[in-house]
């Protein structure tokens, strides 16, 4: 309240105190209490002082002291006009002084400036209303009484209710202004434009007029917060409903106390805005996020492995629970079983086989569309099912939810590759979930096609490594190989079918005289190719094998044959583009790695070459392993560089050993720990020859599927000496008899009576043509083991040329008759000469033996 000075006096009452009292029995019984708070006071800073019959001041209230900055004891006695006012308007005020002094009221605006301070600075200006009334003192003196308002409280207060009503009324925002109560004072008209009515019509209205009763329980103890703390609240999210509709709103509400002028809370305000539209984009742009991040992690984990099924568990691990509760994947069952290619838009009835199940809620597989089917079953979807239609048109269907069950929403979505279909995978929501969209119809097609080309894509893999390990297959040594003078065991393992097939062999070729080509060799590379050109290299091993020539030579013949394999012009073509500069030559290049070595069962003597391979390995009785230095000389397929071979004589029950490096060398395990381990591992080569693979096999790292593996053991059982017979014969006629003779008498002590007549002939014709046609002494030998063998050794380096002989001709029938009589023959040049020799099966063998009488009647 503004204080007035106690002397004041009030202008006389000519009735006296009688209307005094008359007034004060009438008035109510509050009328002079105090206002409480927040009363227009608090705001209107009024102050007053009083002046003196001199014109100097008198008394100073303390509202005086706030508003001009002077203290009682400073102003009491100056002249206000003097002390406050410009020296350029002093006049003027002096003028109004004595009027008022002369008894005469005034109002109006008055600039003042107040007093400098101790310091010496210079005063605030200011602009103050000021309401100056006569009085007079005790002594009947007339004096004034001034009631000063400051003028910048009044625009400041003009200004701050013009933007309130400005913010309240024009504010886009629903605004409401609470009292203590939770009661609306006030409400915008864009709260009513919203809610309906007028805004007079929502006075004295609570949140529970609005919202539904729980959520108008929260807000209501939301904002009992707000008044209790102080504390404001941003952006609290609010959901209820408007008038005359249906639809669910959402509302980003603000609260914040309200204080008086004095700081005393009077209520809360609300300011509100309408975020459903906020809400649901923000809710399609969660999703469209969603989809795309499900999308991304689908490229990244679908597809890592080329198994069909592996990539079918792929996809269900990717959609559940991130985009449903369950999932399942049928795929045809012909192209799980190897068909040339699925079924394309078929009547849906095919059948299928469950690959996949995956469950957020439930072990047990639904049944999507009919009867359910368990994982791994066989089973076909009903003619006019949505999944049988699925598969029908390649497109995706709805799938109806069962009464009573737990699913709500299923999608049949079929997978295509490449205008393929290989197979169905369903999306099931269950009850609880959101149901399928068409968003997320889009988003199920887009998964089911990434996942079905990655399918596609592995089907292909397999038909392929499929071929390509069968055509591997077909080009290894039947069975178990055998071989004169050698227990042979051998193993082959392909990679796994994360990888390709590798161009891994190996092979044994039986050799005239009880000989033995041994060969492991590695074609770099994957795939059809490297099988193929394995095949072509193992085919040239054998038909050089079969010339007889030394393994130097067959390797550099085998090289010759390697570069040309990718020149269609052959070696010729290839040689001539070798000399081409680099960027000329767009051939294919072959490289391939073998070791080849021929062993001799009489001499037990074993000569081996190499082409870039890993070492042989020989484990000599009662020795520990070594790796043979053999020269590795370069890969075939480079060319250039001569092959080295050398010489092993191996004692009997020795054990060798060649392999490729898939057995010594992984990912995981180096070259050299590899080959220590190999070596190690050939810890007791007396076992037997089976055990000793499987036991290799066990303790090195095989399992790792990164590369083929081939590995060739052999031990080594030379052929004893009396199954050797072996004659040097002078160059003299009578030299046929004693070979007739010293054969004659060998098979008999061999008890091999019924091939007498046979090798008798035969050792003639052959002793006769190395007489006639040969050069220094004649060697006769005799081998058996699991054929007869008979070879005549001559210095002559001209081979033996079979003709046919016309019928008038009286000789050249020799070697026709050989031929005739044999199971096999031939010749091989030696260092000294060359080698004639014919093989016959023993007796009881499968092959029977020829009469010669026969033999040398049809001759003519």
């Amino acid at each position: 309240m503004s204080e007035i000075p106690a002397k004041a006096t009030e202008s006389e009452d000519p009735s006296g105190g009688a209307r005094s009292r008359a007034a004060e029995e009438a008035a109510p019984a509050d009328m002079w209490q105090s206002s409480p708070p927040g009363s227009i006071y608090d705001y209107i800073k009024v102050a007053s002082f009083s002046l003196s019959p001199g014109g100097l001041i008198e008394q100073w209230s303390l509202r005086a002291e706030q508003l001009f900055g002077v203290p009682a004891h400073r102003a009491v006695g100056l002249d206000p006009i003097e002390a406050f006012v410009d020296p350029d308007l002093r006049s003027r005020g002096q003028r109004k002084m004595a009027e008022i002094l002369d008894g005469r009221e005034w109002t109006g605006v008055v600039p003042f400036r107040m007093p400098a301070g101790e310091d010496g600075s210079r005063g605030e200006e200011g602009m103050a209303e000021v309401y100056v009334m006569p009085t007079r003192t005790a002594e009947g003196d007339k004096a004034a009484v001034c009631i000063v308002v400051d003028v910048r409280t009044l625009r400041s207060m003009e200004t701050d209710l013009a933007a309130s009503q400005a913010i309240f009324g024009q504010s886009p925002f629903g605004f409401l202004l609470i009292d203590t109560d939770l009661r609306v004072r006030r409400a915008n008209t864009r709260f009513a434009s919203i809610f309906g009515g007028t805004p007079d019509d929502h006075r004295g209205k609570s949140v529970h007029d609005y919202l539904p009763r729980a959520e108008a329980d929260r807000v209501s103890a939301t904002m009992r917060r707000v008044l209790e703390s102080g504390d404001s609240i941003t952006d609290m999210h609010v959901t209820g409903f408007v008038p005359d509709s249906d639809e669910r709103r959402h509302w980003s509400i603000n609260l914040y106390r309200v204080h008086s002028g004095s700081g005393r809370p009077i209520g809360v305000a609300w300011l509100g805005t309408d975020i459903t539209a906020r809400r649901e984009a923000a809710r399609e742009a969660a999703s469209a996020r969603r989809n795309l991040a499900l999308l991304n992690e689908a490229g990244a984990r679908i597809g890592n492995s080329l198994d069909l099924e592996t990539t079918a568990r792929e996809l269900l691990d990717v959609v559940v629970p991130g985009f449903c509760d369950l999932a399942t994947v049928d795929l045809y069952q012909a192209l799980l079983t190897g068909d040339e290619a699925p079924p394309k838009l078929a009547d849906g009835s095919a059948e299928l086989r469950r690959v996949a199940f995956a469950s957020a809620v439930s072990d047990a597989p639904f049944g999507g569309s009919g009867e359910r089917v368990e994982l791994g079953a066989v089973h076909r979807f009903p003619f006019n099912s949505p999944c049988a239609d699925a598969l029908r048109t390649a497109r995706p269907q709805r799938v109806p939810a069962e009464e009573g069950g737990l699913v709500q929403s299923t999608l049949a979505v079929p997978m295509v590759a490449h205008d393929t279909v290989v197979g169905i995978v369903q999306f099931a929501r269950t009850k609880g979930s959101e149901p399928f969209g068409d968003r997320d119809r889009d988003l199920a097609v887009e998964l089911a096609a990434r996942a079905a080309v990655c399918i596609d894509n592995a089907r292909l893999y397999r038909r392929e490594h499929e071929r390509a390990l069968i055509l591997q297959r077909s080009l290894l040594p039947p069975g178990d190989p055998e071989a004169s003078g050698l227990d042979i065991a051998c193993r082959y393992l392909p990679g796994n079918a994360a990888t390709e097939v590798g161009g891994d062999w190996f092979d044994v070729i039986e050799l005239p005289g009880h000989r033995t080509a041994l060969v492991v060799g590695d074609v770099m590379g994957r795939g059809l190719r490297a099988a193929v050109a394995m095949g072509e290299l193992r085919t040239a091993v054998r038909t050089l094998a079969l010339l007889d020539l030394e393994p130097a030579e067959v390797l550099s013949a085998l090289d010759e044959i390697a570069r040309g394999l990718g020149t269609p012009g052959g070696v010729q073509q290839a040689t001539r583009a070798a000399r081409q500069p680099r960027d000329a030559d767009l051939c294919e290049v072959y490289l391939a790695t073998c070791v080849y070595a021929v062993y001799d069962s009489v001499t037990r003597r074993c000569t081996f070459a190499n082409a870039g391979h890993l070492p042989p390995v020989l484990v000599e009785p009662g020795e520990a392993a070594l790796m043979l230095d053999v020269p590795p000389g370069m890969p075939l397929g480079v060319g250039g560089e001569p092959f080295e071979e050398v010489e092993v004589e191996l004692p009997e029950g020795a054990l060798l050993a060649l392999y490729t490096d898939g057995l010594v060398e992984s990912r995981d395990h180096p070259l050299d720990e590899g080959l220590q381990a190999f070596v190690q591992a050939l810890t007791d080569p007396s076992r037997p020859l089976e055990d000793v693979c499987d036991h290799v096999l066990n303790s090195l790292d095989t399992r790792h599927g990164e590369d083929d593996i081939a590995l060739l053991m052999a031990r080594v059982q030379g052929l004893p000496t009396e199954s050797v017979g072996d004659w040097t014969l002078p160059r003299e006629p009578r030299s046929v008899g004693r070979a007739r003779e010293y054969a004659r008498t060998q098979l008999l002590s061999w008890d091999l009576e019924p091939l007498v007549d046979t090798t008798e002939l035969l050792v003639s014709e052959l002793v006769t043509n190395a007489l006639r046609y040969g050069e220094g002494e004649i060697r006769l030998r005799l081998l058996l083991d699991r054929t007869l063998v008979c070879e005549v050794w001559d210095a002559g380096l001209v081979q033996p040329r079979r003709r046919r002989a016309r019928d008038t001709d009286e000789g050249g029938r020799g070697l026709q008759l050989v031929g005739l009589l044999s199971a096999a023959w031939g010749s091989r040049r030696t260092p000294r000469g060359k080698t004639v020799w014919f093989e016959l099966p023993l007796p009881g063998a499968d092959s029977p033996l020829t009469d010669p009488a026969e033999a040398l009647l049809s001759l003519f």
